[in-house]
């Protein structure tokens, strides 16, 4: 997301997007040569294994992907990110902003049963549901009686949410939010039939059969760790502008593999890594994307007693240089961060946050060895070892090894050992706080700055690392609240908390904000991408 990462995305540096070569015919008969009729199946490449697909439950940026094109939410975000009507065919929002009404379209799961406004009910209450523990449940904490239901003060039917009758939802807010058409996009206000998910059990979601669809596409085939397959949902209610037949899936790690599969001819768009930039960069199908997705690393201060000491922390943040990350081992775009939000983000003002808040860390090894030097002496220790936990792909690799060659350099008595695992993995290990320092990243869940700070409070299921401050806790309630109607003091707020986080607590380790360079065909057509949310939309796609 995961993002979009998000929405956030996981770790793997480009999804390369591989699409399948079309010919023509030659006639038997000596009549004029006619075009074939192009195949429409989009065959595109994976980075990771899917965590799962309950939408209740998932977290990662390739799940998100997938979800946001098998499944349709009340509303859906079109090109540029623009929010438009999806299941809610229309909407009425009181004068105070606290009461939304929805009035959902004629659509139908994949099993042929209507969408009624009771799913989305379910769906909601399930998430919100202590007893399911979705890392995602405060994302309900916006409805009335939101946050009392998702920490069991209050059971789950006070959630602010009922349906009127199958085709009215109503949804009460506990304050009102400037951005809630942009957050019922997100997988979490996703709807889910009950029957069909009560009647799978602990079963639902794990594997292509155990599924229903609301979106575009159903998935026809999950070959776990190895490839899934989508295929046109023909019960879906748009169903006439869908022309894809197919959307195909291969996990593969390697970006090299799909940049060999371009260069034979098999495929018609791949991302680029570092070593591919300067050979395609001159060609007329090269192409960059720059992403509000953010990497860093997160410090658990509460596994390596010696990283609760700030100067330590402050220490690691000083000792390696970013631009040797973007400019050598990415070398596709992506920019160095001095900070948490990204920048083509905008704030409350709709400034660029990123050139408001300006640089919060530096590359400086002489201070950075001072710091460490008073650290050591704070713990009373002469050296430290610490492993920094990431995801096995090829790019997260190389940038472990170059964190381990340059902070060992820099910082006398530090040694470092690398933990290299699946991405399934390494998000388990996260949420069980089993690392010490780990990669991360991040892309905004919805359009507001928001979705890159509540993260951090205390009782975030995000934050995941020990990382607890007052003052930014209540700079973050501020903004979510008394502050939602004063867009300068709002911004305020969150420019003061980011300088908690990243620069008087070092909390998290900003790394880069990522590009995205890749090759592709003219002949694909209709390809959305979106800052947040899904990462891509299929439902337009077509091959001429």
């Amino acid at each position: 997301m995961k993002k979009k990462v998000s929405y956030f995305l996981s770790l793997s540096v480009a999804v390369s997007m591989l699409l399948s070569a079309c010919n023509s015919d030659n006639s038997n008969d000596g009549k004029k040569e006619t075009a074939k009729a192009k195949p429409q199946v989009l065959n595109l490449l994976g980075g990771a294994e899917l965590p799962g697909l309950d939408s209740s439950t998932s977290t990662d940026a390739e799940s998100f992907n997938v979800l946001g094109n098998i499944m349709e939410g009340l509303n859906v975000l079109g090109d540029g990110d623009v929010v438009k009507p999806g299941i809610a065919e229309t909407t009425d929002k009181s004068a105070d902003g606290l009461t939304y009404t929805f009035h959902l379209r004629d659509a139908k799961w994949s099993n042929g049963d209507p969408v009624t406004a009771a799913d989305f009910v379910y769906a909601w209450k399930r998430a919100a549901d202590p007893k399911v523990a979705s890392e995602y449940a405060f994302m309900m904490n916006v409805l009335q009686n939101g946050e009392d239901v998702t920490t069991g003060k209050k059971p789950v039917d006070q959630l602010g949410v009922k349906a009127i009758d199958d085709k009215t939802l109503e949804v009460k807010l506990a304050k009102a939010i400037p951005y809630f058409d942009s957050l019922v996009t997100f997988p979490t206000f996703l709807p889910l039939n009950q029957k069909y998910v009560e009647s799978q059990g602990k079963n639902y979601a794990l594997e292509a059969g155990n599924m229903i669809f609301d979106g575009p596409f159903q998935m026809k085939e999950w070959k776990h760790d190895e490839s899934y397959k989508l295929v046109k949902n023909d019960e879906y209610y748009d169903a006439a502008s869908v022309k894809l037949k197919e959307v195909n899936f291969k996990i593969v790690k390697d970006p090299g593999t799909g940049v060999n599969l371009y260069e034979t001819g098999a495929v018609d768009r791949a991302g680029l890594t570092a070593e591919y930039v300067d050979k395609y960069k001159n060609n007329p199908d090269y192409g960059t994307t720059k992403e509000p997705t953010v990497f860093f690393l997160r410090v658990n201060e509460e596994k390596n007693p010696a990283l609760k000491n700030v100067n330590i922390r402050k220490a690691l943040n000083e000792a390696f240089n970013r631009e040797d990350i973007t400019g050598t081992i990415l070398n596709n775009g992506s920019v160095p961060l001095y900070g948490l939000a990204p920048s083509n983000f905008l704030d409350a003002n709709g400034k660029d946050f990123r050139e408001a808040s300006g640089d919060l860390v530096k590359y400086d090894p002489a201070d950075a060895k001072t710091l460490w030097a008073q650290g050591l002496k704070e713990i009373g220790k002469k050296d430290v070892t610490i492993e920094l936990l990431g995801s096995d792909t090829d790019t997260n690799k190389k940038i472990s090894e170059y964190l381990q060659g340059e902070l060992t350099k820099n910082l006398p008595g530090l040694k470092i050992n690398i933990k290299s695992v699946p991405f399934a993995q390494q998000l388990d290990l996260n949420s069980k706080k089993d690392y010490e320092v780990s990669f991360g990243g991040w892309g905004p869940d919805y359009k507001d700055p928001m979705t890159f700070f509540d993260m951090w409070t205390s009782k975030s299921p995000f934050n995941q690392m020990g990382f607890a401050n007052a003052e930014y806790d209540n700079l973050i309630t501020q903004a979510g609240g008394p502050l939602l109607l004063d867009p300068a003091k709002r911004t305020d707020a969150f420019l003061k908390a980011e300088k908690i986080l990243v620069q008087d607590n070092a909390a998290i380790l900003p790394i880069y904000q990522r590009a995205l360079a890749y090759v592709m065909k003219p002949k694909v057509h209709g390809l959305i991408e979106h800052s947040f949310g899904s990462d891509f939309t299929y439902k337009y796609v077509e091959i001429k």
